[in-house]
């Protein structure tokens, strides 16, 4: 998922995002829903989160896809 729909997420959800990299704003919308703040953290295969949206970026970090 690229920023500009992160962005578009973190605005329907009223999450300000001016100042926040890509991590930062993943990590605040998994915050404000309620989520386990795990995005980008190592844990990809341990968290449990398979329908998250996030999941593919994060496989991707680690290098699994």
């Amino acid at each position: 998922m690229n920023v500009s729909e992160i962005k578009e997420i973190a605005k329907e959800r009223g999450i300000k995002y001016a100042r926040l990299n890509k991590t930062d704003l993943i990590r605040t919308i998994q915050q404000r829903e309620g989520n386990p703040v795990c995005y980008n953290t190592g844990q990809e295969s341990s968290c449990g989160q398979d329908q998250c949206l996030w999941r593919t970026d994060c496989q991707k970090i680690a290098g699994r896809c």
